[in-house]
């Protein structure tokens, strides 16, 4: 199918990804930097994240400020004025590489492969100055520009459960940083000791997208720096100082005495670093948390507890109100029941416990005074496959002390005011869930486009990176792939074997499937309280009747 480029495209109601191509190409990349470094200076009413691929910038802005007539009014006239070549050459970064042994396992395949010998391919892999074409996938993980084509080796058939922080691979033309310890496919040629990415920093990333990057051999013998090499690291980078040290003092706290399945502290979520491979994460179910938040006199984007399927024990220290909203439980202050959806107030040293869950998969508990756990890029909310926020970035166990905020004074007149339940969202375990269609639609057959429409079962390996299903095929025309570019929350990916997954609050930020569509932010609290065996069905919407839907739900 042919295509004319560049192609602005719907992903959600928030957001469009500009494509400049379908192909690995460094003059593509650079008109995307161009873009992006054209609209960091425009005043375009809403604008937000931009995320810099390959070939392709997502661009999100925000649908309660600014509407889809502007933004694409506004990114045409920036098309209109790019100058590619103008761009400046990012940083120069030198990074020390251990090669081989231990750090490096797959070095001498990677030889064999290629024909040579192992300090043969560390001398052509160190001989060139590469470019970071973009970071995505996991935060931090910087894909580079320049890997000499005689060391092109393909992807391992079977990948890695874990591939330690600092690993330089080697996946087909391409060469890449993992910066923190995720599974992956890369051929791994070596290793640095050069922290790539510490949230406890100030500028927590040793690399942004348009940098260069030389890498030098460390002396294998004596496993140090080559001479110089420590004086020529990025400052932000060269020392590393202790992680913060203890939690915010505070009069009062919740105490948790059992942790349940899998509870975790959440916010609003983590917003502007999308760039980096940081997802925002936050709550699966954002209107419970909003909603909970009201009824306890927080903000909206206050931390509470994300509760999965078994919910904890908690006792607090000082009076206070909690609600929980989401998920149904069977719930108790002390010895008495008391129902979700309500302010109820918690003496000092009350336990409140859940029981048996009646529907739903999620629920969420706020407390007056919110939890205030110190912030990690700019939030409470934890994000498991990183380690960081929320609790030491990990799910809730017993022991764990939560401090709260400030509370104000006016708990006994809030408490006992219900969330009205002609205004909560309509769970069910067979939603119909609204879609804007794109931004690859067209990489579909007319019948797999139609089978989307049918009815799909949320399988076990569901979580809060993806919900996958199981249903109907949806057939592409042809590739089953495409180069990375960005992944919204909502986005429907279809990977080879035509069974959707849906990006959920933790998914990655790029991707390298053909998304079909992107379920709207309003019905995605319908989603995230489905439990496998649940049954879901996609209705396609226009991006006005999903702003509208979007306007009705804050």
């Amino acid at each position: 199918m042919s295509r004319i480029w560049p192609r602005i495209l719907p992903a959600g109601e928030a957001a469009f990804t500009v494509e400049f191509g379908d192909r690995l190409d460094e003059s593509l990349n650079r008109q995307v930097h161009a873009l992006d470094a054209a609209l960091s200076g425009s005043p375009i009413q809403g604008l937000g994240e931009t995320v810099p691929t390959y070939r392709s910038l997502l661009v999100m802005y925000d649908p309660l400020v600014s509407d889809e007539t502007s933004v694409r009014a506004a990114l045409n006239l920036a098309l209109a004025g790019l100058e590619a070549g103008a761009l400046p050459e990012g940083r120069l970064v030198e990074i020390p590489v251990h090669y081989g042994g231990e750090s490096g396992p797959d070095l001498e395949d990677v030889a064999a492969h290629c024909g040579l010998t192992p300090s043969e391919v560390v001398r052509l892999h160190t001989e060139p100055t590469y470019r970071v074409a973009m970071l995505g996938f996991a935060p931090g993980y910087a894909y580079l520009f320049g890997l000499p084509p005689r060391l092109a080796t393909p992807r391992l058939a079977t990948p890695r459960l874990r591939v330690e922080p600092g690993s330089v691979g080697i996946a087909g033309a391409q060469t890449g940083l993992y910066a923190i310890a995720t599974p992956g496919g890369w051929r791994i040629v070596g290793r640095t000791p050069m922290p790539l990415f510490d949230p406890n920093r100030d500028e927590p990333f040793a690399l942004w997208a348009g940098d260069r990057v030389r890498f030098v051999a460390m002396d294998a013998t004596t496993d140090r720096l080559l001479p110089g090499i420590s004086d020529r690291l990025p400052t932000a980078v060269r020392d590393r100082p202790s992680a913060a040290s203890g939690l915010p003092s505070a009069a009062a706290s919740l105490v948790v005495i059992e942790g349940g399945f899998l509870t975790t502290v959440q916010d609003a979520g983590r917003f502007g670093w999308a760039r980096f491979g940081v997802p925002p994460s936050g709550p699966m179910d954002p209107f419970a948390l909003r909603a909970a938040n009201t009824l306890v006199g927080n903000l909206p984007h206050a931390a509470g507890l994300e509760i999965t399927l078994v919910g904890p024990a908690l006792r607090a220290t000082h009076e206070c109100l909690i609600a929980v909203c989401g998920a149904e439980f069977d719930l108790w202050v002390g010895d008495l029941p008391v129902p979700a959806w309500h302010a109820v107030y918690v003496r000092a040293g009350q336990e409140v416990r859940f029981g048996q869950r009646r529907s739903g998969a999620r629920a969420y508990l706020a407390v007056s005074g919110g939890i205030a756990l110190p912030s990690f890029l700019g939030s409470r909310a934890t994000y498991l496959p990183g380690n960081f926020g929320g609790l030491e970035g990990r799910a809730l166990q017993a022991g764990d002390q939560l401090p709260l905020g400030p509370m104000g004074n006016d708990l006994a007149t809030r408490a006992g005011k219900a969330w009205p339940r002609s205004s909560r969202p309509a769970y069910s375990p067979r939603p119909t869930l609204r879609v804007v269609p794109g931004p690859q639609g067209d990489y579909f057959t007319p019948e797999g486009l139609a089978a989307f429409e049918s009815e799909y079962e949320v399988t076990p390996a569901s979580d809060r990176m993806g919900y996958r299903l199981s249903g109907p095929r949806v057939a592409h025309r042809d590739a089953v792939e495409i180069v990375s570019d960005g992944v919204v929350t909502g986005s429907v990916q279809v990977p080879g074997d035509g069974q959707p997954i849906v990006m959920m609050a933790d998914h990655q930020t790029t991707g390298g499937y053909p998304k079909i569509a992107t379920v709207i932010r309003a019905d995605l609290p319908l989603l995230a309280q489905c439990l496998p065996g649940d049954r879901v069905r996609f209705r396609p919407v226009s991006i006005a009747e999903a702003q509208a839907a979007l306007l009705a739900s804050s």
